[in-house]
């Protein structure tokens, strides 16, 4: 019998709710924010999202590991999920690029996760109570003694975790094909796909870490700029959102995704706010609002821009406005900043355009971004 079938493990929430089940991964502790994902498919992408730093996710979906994992879809260069919760792990993987299984990879880089319990009732609570901290551990089994370290964990709210997941130096994605554009990408969380993406539509994409100044941004002449997904509270990226009010002042085409939004968001006066329990999942219906086009989207994120959804505000770059809304709640889903000619300036969205794994129904997005940085180069010449 395998070692997550033979160990205890528990697992505890900040308001006191347990749950007893067998150890998945590494044995040990971990703490973190619990919050859920309705993705029924994608793990491998979910657990090395950036994103999900500090966070002990939930699979809704019950079965889970059953394609075991292999080397090409990973997000990133490691897992960044704080801990892992599921109901029914596969036994045995059964796909043809399976290079391991998903409890060995767990194991691996010590992600502490749990498995057997009732992920349904987990996810009905959370959904009830809200996203809180966390705590897996195979050690302690007693729920009064984790929890009391469970309390002793900070919050989600007021979080800097983007400077935790960037790079650690610049790097470049080459354009496939002949080359259109340069854009610089700040990365705040960013995932592998993202600059591929952009790579296909002939971008050459410069990755900058979070902490890159204008100057550094500058030097690479880029015909746009983007920025990425990322993990924490947006109240805290003071220095992203200094940098892209210097960009906008130059007029440089903008589009940013997830994190990204938020930054926007905050660049043209806008406030963020914590959700009760965060959108997550690869099923998210979006109205984009100019087109009347429904899209599902892949999505992963716990805050959300304040904007009024009827009204345009007027920033000091131009006027923005909200350009897509979540059908599930009416949150705020993208925004556009459009000149006084009513030309577009910049855009947004809160989902991920990537999607991988997800649907592709935004990939429309990135063609977007190339056409809002072509018709910017042909106003210049």
């Amino acid at each position: 019998m395998s070692q997550a079938a033979s160990t205890a493990a528990l697992l505890v929430l900040e308001d006191g709710r347990a749950f007893a089940g067998t150890s998945y991964g590494a044995t040990g502790e971990t703490f973190g924010e619990a919050v859920f994902t309705t993705g029924m498919t994608g793990y491998q992408e979910t657990l090395t999202d950036p994103s999900y730093h500090r966070q002990i996710v939930t699979q809704t979906a019950p079965h889970i590991g059953n394609t075991g994992v292999n080397d090409e879809d990973d997000e990133s260069h490691r897992i960044w999920v704080a801990g892992y919760v599921v109901r029914d792990p596969a036994r045995v993987p059964s796909n043809w690029r399976a290079k391991r299984t998903l409890d060995d990879q767990l194991k691996a880089q010590g992600i502490v996760g749990i498995s057997g319990i009732d992920t349904r009732a987990l996810t009905r609570h959370l959904r009830e109570r809200g996203a809180m901290r966390a705590g897996i551990s195979t050690e302690i089994l007693d729920p009064a003694a984790l929890l009391a370290k469970v309390l002793e964990q900070p919050p989600m709210v007021g979080a800097d975790l983007a400077s935790e997941v960037t790079a650690a130096e610049a790097y470049v994605v080459p354009a496939e094909g002949e080359k259109r554009f340069t854009v610089v990408a700040l990365d705040l969380g960013i995932k592998s796909m993202t600059p591929k993406r952009m790579a296909e539509r002939g971008i050459e994409v410069h990755v900058l870490p979070a902490t890159a100044t204008l100057e550094e941004v500058l030097a690479v002449n880029p015909d746009g700029i983007f920025m990425s997904n990322g993990p924490g509270d947006p109240e805290t990226t003071e220095h992203p959102t200094t940098l892209l009010k210097q960009l906008l002042e130059q007029n440089k085409p903008y589009f940013g995704i997830c994190f990204g939004n938020q930054v926007f968001g905050r660049a043209l006066g806008l406030g963020t706010f914590k959700l009760k329990y965060g959108h997550r999942g690869i099923n998210q219906p979006v109205l984009d609002r100019a087109t009347g086009k429904v899209e599902i989207t892949a999505q992963n994120h716990g805050f959300a821009v304040d904007a009024p959804i009827d009204e345009k505000v007027e920033t000091p770059y131009g006027t923005a406005e909200v350009s897509h809304v979540s059908l599930n709640d009416n949150v705020v889903e993208g925004l556009k900043l459009t000149g006084r000619d009513g030309r577009v300036l910049a855009f947004s969205v809160q989902y991920h355009p990537e999607a991988a794994a997800g649907p592709h129904d935004s990939a429309y997005l990135f063609d977007r971004f190339v056409e809002l940085m072509a018709s910017t180069s042909e106003r210049a010449s």
